[in-house]
C-alpha cells in the first residue's frame, strides 16, 4: 500500500483510508470482517464521527478484536463549545475502546460564525488543545464543505489537518490543498467517489490520488468487496491513461448537470431552506442506503424541500447552473410520503 505523510502530524498513512459513515447499516460481524480485510490490504487510517450513530461503537468492538495498534484512528465532533466538545471526546474514547485518539476533528464547520465560535472564548478548540495536552488525543483537525472556512483555517494555521470533499466533479479544493502543502498541513479527502455517484470508482479514486498535495482518501465502505476494490488503487497505483481519463470526464460531465457541489452560493433562501443539505441527505438515502438516518436528518430541518415556493431566486446564483427548483421537487417527492 502506498503511504503518504499526513502533514505536520508526521503520521505515515495509507493512500486509501476507510470512511466509516456507511457501516451504520452493518452488523457487528460484518464490521469485524471489514476491519480484518483493511489490515490485510494495508489500510491503516480509519475515519468516523460522533454523528455516525453506532459507527464508533462498532469500530471499537472490531478494533478490540483485531488490534487498535494496526490503525491511525480519526473521529469528529459536530459540537462547537468547550463543554460539549470535551464531552464528545470522552464519549468517543469510550465507544472506540481506546485510551487515545490519533486525530480529533471538528465536523463540518459550516459557516464563519461556527468557526469563530470554535476558536473563540469557551470554544471547542480550547477543549481539544487541553485533551491533546493530556494525551487523550494526539492531533487536531477540521472538516468542512466550505472553501472559505478552510481557507481561513489554513491562514490561521491552528490545525494539523483539513478534510474537504474532492473529486472530478467537486474539484474546487485543489488550490486549498496547494496552500495546505506549503504549510505542511495534512489533507484528507472525503467524497472521493461523490457519494457513490461515479460509474467507475477505480478511475475516480485514481483521479484524486494523482494530486500530490493529498495525503489520504477516505471513501465510505460497508463491505469487504468495497475494501478490496478500493485498496487496489493504493496497492497498485498507476495514473489514468488518456482513454480512462476521457471515460471519467464523460461520466463527470453527465453527472455535473444535476450534482450539487455544496458551495452554498445559492443562499440565502427566502424560506430558510439549507439547499445543499437537502441534496446531501437525499444522496445518503438513495446512494448509501441510509434510509432511516437520512429521513431523521430531513425531519430535523426547520425548513426543507417541501417549503420551496419555486421563486427561483437561488438559480441565478448557482455557478454551475443547476436546475435547483426541479432538484428540490425530486427531493420533496422522495421524502414527503415518508415524513
Amino acid at each position: 500500500m502506498e503511504t503518504r505523510i499526513l502533514g505536520k502530524t508526521g503520521l505515515e498513512v495509507s493512500l486509501i483510508g476507510f470512511g466509516g459513515i456507511p457501516i451504520q447499516r452493518c452488523k457487528q460481524w460484518e464490521v469485524d470482517e471489514i476491519v480484518e480485510n483493511l489490515i490485510e490490504e494495508g489500510v491503516n487510517f480509519i475515519d468516523t464521527a460522533r454523528s455516525y450513530t453506532n459507527s464508533e461503537k462498532m469500530l471499537g468492538e472490531a478494533l478490540e478484536n483485531w488490534g487498535r495498534e494496526n490503525f491511525y484512528l480519526a473521529t469528529k465532533t459536530p459540537k462547537l463549545s468547550y463543554d460539549d466538545v470535551l464531552a464528545d471526546v470522552k464519549t468517543s474514547l469510550s465507544e472506540l475502546q481506546t485510551d487515545s485518539i490519533d486525530l480529533y476533528q471538528f465536523h463540518n464547520a459550516k459557516t464563519m460564525a461556527a468557526y469563530e465560535t470554535i476558536m473563540g472564548p469557551n470554544g471547542g478548540y480550547a477543549a481539544l488543545v487541553e485533551c491533546k495536552e493530556k494525551g487523550l488525543i494526539q492531533h487536531i483537525g477540521i472538516t468542512s464543505h466550505s472553501y472559505e472556512v478552510l481557507d481561513r483555517a489554513l491562514d490561521e494555521d491552528k490545525f494539523e489537518t483539513i478534510q474537504f470533499p474532492y473529486n472530478i466533479v467537486e474539484n474546487r479544493g485543489a488550490s486549498l490543498f496547494e496552500k495546505a502543502k506549503l504549510k505542511n498541513i495534512g489533507v484528507i479527502i472525503m467524497k472521493p467517489l461523490a457519494g457513490g455517484a461515479f460509474m467507475n470508482p477505480n478511475y475516480a479514486l485514481r483521479w484524486v490520488a494523482e494530486n500530490p498535495n493529498i495525503s489520504v482518501l477516505i471513501p465510505g465502505m460497508d463491505s469487504v468487496k468495497q475494501v478490496l476494490e478500493n485498496a487496489v488503487v493504493g496497492n497498485n497505483f498507476v495514473p489514468l491513461s488518456e482513454k480512462e481519463r476521457h471515460t471519467l470526464e464523460s461520466d463527470a460531465n453527465a453527472l455535473g448537470k444535476t450534482f450539487c457541489r455544496r458551495c452554498g452560493y445559492c443562499a440565502p433562501c427566502s424560506q430558510g431552506i439549507d439547499i445543499p443539505m437537502q441534496f446531501i441527505v437525499e444522496g445518503y438515502y438513495r446512494r448509501y442506503d441510509l434510509e432511516e438516518w437520512a429521513l431523521d436528518r430531513y425531519r430535523s430541518f426547520s425548513s426543507n424541500a417541501s417549503d420551496c415556493i419555486e421563486c427561483g431566486e437561488c438559480e441565478p446564483r448557482c455557478p454551475y447552473n443547476l436546475p435547483i427548483r426541479e432538484m428540490l421537487k425530486k427531493t420533496r417527492e422522495l421524502f414527503d410520503p415518508l415524513v
